[in-house]
């Protein structure tokens, strides 16, 4: 062990040549302590199998040329110093000799010696060998620095490293001088700076070197016969060709910087300085033979040059860095070579006064293999590929553009791009490679493009579209009749008597013969407005029932057709979230309804409030029905046989004026209808021929398919201008007349609307509308104005027995239909935007465009969710949930009413189709919003190489799939209405203006 603490170790090797080299060996531990100095004025070597430690500060070891080799550790600790050579050593034969007017690099930089012996031969002033690990806190000063054989260096943020000032004063970049010492900067890696005095400029010193593999000193500047002259940067070398360091960590500093001209100094040996003064020294040397390199913040690497001086002196030239890496990871095997955060610097020098500054240095790096570049041979940047070994920048190259879809970006490979194409990914996963398609644009691209996908499409759902029409006829066509049911049959076999609930009904024309009157209930089966009866009985019935029996049945039928709260309550909700969810809610409830009152009134209910004992045993004397949309509803009061009265039942004569209530509300869904059955037709056929009848019904159908709820003072005009040119003209004639009328109006606002049939009291007056010849027509119009005051006047006496009869309401004609007040239905909306239309025939046309349009709508819904699905699964489920699956159920909707038995049930089915068309228009909506949103988002962001004519929302063609599907949707919606007309209305001439053709018809 070798151990100091505050002393010293002196070697004065005077003009002994045997006393020039000597030698300190410890066998394991080194350790300096307290200001301790080793110094030699010749050549020192320090040997050690162990560790080397200069504690802190004042510790030193000094030599003109020092090497430090065999320890497994050093370790120069704060404000400690390694020098070689002396600063203040005299100038013998010991001093070490530079090489500064040397062209070639000394080999011993490239391939030093492997015995790491003193030789003082050799270039090196300050040379550590053989040593696992160096960490330097203190300060490694030399001319010529050389680390060989090491495998770790740390410099620690107090340490340095340096050879700055150490170079030449001379050197092959010398910069120029005039006679009185002012001079231009040294040149190494950049030309040194001119120097200017007196209106004069001299040259710097030129460059010199190579900038690959550098090993030269710097130049300094000045006039030798001057004293002060300037020194260029030494050398700092790590490693060597064949054996590198393993890593290089730098938080102080590597400096081989140019010494710059200071006017402090004045005197030197006892000569006076010129005060003109010469140029900046060019920086020395870095080479690096490194694997890995750490440089942390405020960290430095500089060959930087020298200032010149305050007279004019040029800034010396900027030395030369290089790192030379060893062993280059390439592929998936690369690692990066370097960290660098702090600062590498090969700046020129500033000239003072006049004088130019310095040319830069170098910073130059292995070539790197392919796909790395740059001094550390980082990878490429993205976007760009190599495919050759160098280092330059130029050597990236950018990948071609017309090789990436719109929606990729590049990405970084480890190790680098080597080929093109360059790699990429998808700027979403919602996009799928290769090409960054979406889910629809890789459907629509694997069938050839948007424009052959259309065509195959449009021919697909054509030839669909045709066999769903063939199986429709072929399905629709196989029909049959019902089969008639037998006879019920008693089997008297069984001796036990018969209940009287098994007695055969009576048939129809038996009903008709003993029908007394018809009571309609009061609301339209709503839950805000359900049915009741009225609690006093009305003037027809008033002798064949009970009035007391008969107000307790209606309390119990009032009771029995209220809804519960929890039935309006699912209603409401329905109505917000899919209305035709709502309406076939409410549709289920009046059907419940209806079969309850039935089954109360023919089993339950025990028939008292009628008078005929026979009525009340075989419960037939009260029957209830409804119309089939549900929302009008009567009962039927029967004589049970047993009355003794001759004027029963009435003849019709004696029940005019009568009421027949429309069924329905004017909605789209439920249309006015005119309900007619045997019992009214029977009681009619006692004036009116039954084939007279039927005509009228069926054009009164006819007309109210066109009245409109919102617009009944508009619709139902044209029904009275219909009654008073078609109807009333003919039916004078048989003594009857016919009108529109109100009734049973409730606390609510809600009334009835119908039909008021009575008698015409003077039969003079039907001789007007009996013409025989059919080219009177226009005389026949005539007259009836004529005649148009005996009418009013008829109005005016029915209406007074109308009030008689308790049938509340009023007459309606064009006057009083101003003054008409009507209540909305939730469904307004829906009806407003689809009208009904007039029939416009070709059936089989029709009903093969709404095939082709059903099945057109399901794939523009399928491609709209394939869309939203394409930006996002929230917008997926926006659109389709938005309404609960408002988007899907027009398909079956629509193929149910296609494919349904009868008219009636097809036309009511093709409601409920129509109905969930218009209420998807939502969820279109919905589609467009959110295309809208995220092509708003998309385009604020960066702009992609766009194509055209794409089916994606990131482009400006995001609204095509919305439009498409709202057109369809429009279009389905009045082809439906034609569809409709052809169901109910199958006989165009009931809308001919001409009353001949009607009744001939």
């Amino acid at each position: 062990m070798h151990l100091m603490w505050n002393s010293k170790m002196l070697i004065d090797a005077g003009d002994d040549a045997i006393l020039a080299t000597s030698l300190l060996e410890a066998t394991n531990l080194m350790v300096l302590k307290e200001s301790s100095v080793i110094r030699s004025d010749a050549n020192l070597g320090v040997n050690g199998q162990g560790f080397l430690n200069l504690s802190g500060p004042g510790d030193m070891i000094e030599a003109q040329r020092l090497i430090l080799s065999l320890f497994f550790s050093i370790n120069v600790g704060p404000g400690s110093v390694l020098q070689g050579p002396s600063e203040n050593a005299s100038n013998n034969d010991t001093k070490p000799r530079l090489y500064c007017d040397r062209h070639d690099c000394p080999v011993e930089l490239l391939h030093p010696l492997e015995d790491c012996n003193l030789n003082s031969s050799l270039s090196f002033t300050l040379q550590i060998c053989r040593a696992e690990e160096i960490n330097i806190e203190g300060i490694i000063k030399g001319s010529v620095v050389h680390f060989h054989l090491v495998r770790t260096v740390v410099v620690q943020a107090s340490g340095a490293i340096s050879a700055s000032g150490l170079g030449c004063t001379h050197g092959v970049g010398r910069g120029k001088v005039f006679d009185n010492g002012l001079g231009g900067g040294g040149g190494h890696g950049g030309k040194g700076g001119q120097g200017y005095f007196n209106g004069s400029f001299i040259d710097g010193g030129a460059t010199y070197g190579d900038a690959d593999l550098p090993c030269e000193l710097g130049s300094g500047s000045g006039n030798d016969n001057l004293a002060g002259a300037i020194a260029g940067g030494g050398i700092v070398v790590m490693g060597s060709l064949e054996h590198s360091l393993t890593s290089l960590s730098v938080y102080g500093s590597i400096r081989a910087d140019g010494e710059s001209f200071e006017e402090e100094i004045h005197q030197q040996d006892g000569r006076l300085i010129s005060t003109v003064g010469p140029g900046g020294g060019s920086g020395g040397t870095i080479l690096l033979f490194i694997h890995t390199l750490v440089l942390g913040e405020s960290s430095s690497i500089s060959t930087t040059g020298g200032r010149g001086s305050h007279s004019g002196g040029g800034g010396g030239g900027g030395g030369r860095i290089h790192f030379h890496w060893s062993d280059i990871p390439i592929g998936d095997e690369y690692l990066p070579l370097a960290s660098v955060n702090g600062s590498i610097d090969a700046r020129g020098g500033l000239g003072r006064g006049q004088g130019l500054a310095g040319g830069n240095g170098t910073v130059t790096g292995k070539a790197c293999p392919r796909g790395l570049y740059g001094v550390f041979c980082e990878e490429c940047p993205v976007g760009t590929f190599k495919n050759v070994s160098g280092s330059d920048r130029a050597l990236c190259r950018n990948c071609s553009s017309n090789e990436l879809p719109h929606r990729a970006l590049y990405i970084p490979i480890r190790g680098g791009v080597t080929e093109c194409p360059c790699p990429y990914k998808c700027v979403s996963e919602r996009y799928h490679m290769p090409h960054c398609y979406t889910t629809l644009e890789e459907l629509v691209y694997t069938f050839g493009g948007p424009w052959l996908f259309g065509l195959i499409l449009l021919g697909l759902l054509i030839l669909l579209a045709l066999v769903l029409s063939v199986a429709r006829m072929k399905y629709m066509g196989g029909d049959e009749l019902p089969a008639l049911v037998p006879a019920r049959r008693i089997d008297h076999s069984f001796p036990f008597l018969e209940s009287l609930n098994e007695v055969m009904e009576t048939n129809r024309t038996e009903e008709s013969q003993s029908h007394v009157h018809r009571m309609y209930f009061m609301g339209q089966n709503t839950f805000s407005e359900p049915w009741h009866l009225p609690h006093s009985p009305p003037e027809q019935v008033i002798e064949i029932v009970y009035e007391d029996a008969f107000n307790r049945f209606a309390d119990e039928i009032n009771a029995l057709a209220a809804y519960q709260w929890w039935e309006g309550s699912v209603y409401s909700i329905l109505s917000v979230l899919a209305y035709p969810l709502a309406w076939s809610w409410l549709q289920l409830c009046r059907k419940n309804k209806l079969q309850q009152l039935r089954e109360f009134v023919r089993s339950e209910y025990d028939h008292s409030c009628l008078r005929s004992c026979r009525s009340r045993a075989l419960y037939e004397g009260l029957k209830v029905a409804a119309t089939a949309d549900l929302m009008l509803a009567y009962i039927d009061f029967f004589l049970g046989g047993d009355e003794k009265r001759a004027d029963l039942p009435p003849r019709l004569n004696q029940r005019l004026p009568m009421s027949l209530c429309f069924g329905g509300d004017g909605s789209y869904m439920s249309p006015f209808s005119l309900h007619n059955d045997n019992i009214v037709t029977s009681l009619m056929s006692q004036s009116v021929p039954p084939t007279v009848w039927y005509r009228l019904v069926a054009g009164v159908n006819a007309q109210l398919r066109l009245v409109h709820c919102g617009h009944l003072k508009t619709t139902f005009g044209h029904l009275i201008s219909w009654l008073d040119t078609h109807a009333n003209p003919s039916l004078c004639q048989y003594g009857i007349r016919v009108d529109l009328a109100w009734f049973q109006p409730t606390s609510s606002g809600y009334c009835q609307f119908g039909v008021v049939v009575y008698a015409t009291e003077n039969r003079s007056l039907a001789h007007v509308f009996e013409v025989q010849d059919r080219s009177l027509l226009h005389e026949q119009h005539s007259l009836l104005r004529i005649h148009r005051e005996d009418a009013v006047h008829y109005l005016r006496v029915n209406e007074h027995l109308m009030t008689r009869r308790r049938i509340f309401g009023g007459i309606l004609d064009a006057k009083s239909l101003q003054s008409l007040k009507t209540k909305r239905a939730i469904c307004y909306p829906f009806s407003f935007i689809v009208h009904n239309s007039k029939p416009v025939g070709h059936q089989d046309l029709v009903g093969l465009l709404v095939s082709v349009l059903l099945l057109a709508d399901f794939s523009l819904v399928l491609l709209t969710l394939l869309q939203m699905y394409s930006i996002s699964l929230l917008n997926f489920f926006l659109v389709l949930f938005i309404l609960p699956l408002g988007l899907l159920f027009p398909f079956p909707a629509g193929i149910s009413a296609l494919f349904s038995h009868g008219p009636r049930r097809s036309a009511g089915l093709a409601r409920i189709y129509a109905l969930w068309n218009i209420t998807s228009l939502i969820n279109v909506a919905t589609a467009f919003i959110c295309g809208y949103l995220h092509y708003r988002d998309h385009s604020s962001k960066k702009t992609l190489n766009f194509q055209s004519w794409n089916f994606s929302m990131d482009e400006s063609e995001w609204w095509m799939l919305p439009s498409g599907l709202l057109l369809c949707k429009i279009i389905q919606a009045r082809l439906i209405d034609f569809h409709v007309a052809n169901q109910e209305i199958q006989d165009y001439s009931l809308y001919s203006k001409d009353p001949d053709v009607f009744w001939q018809s």
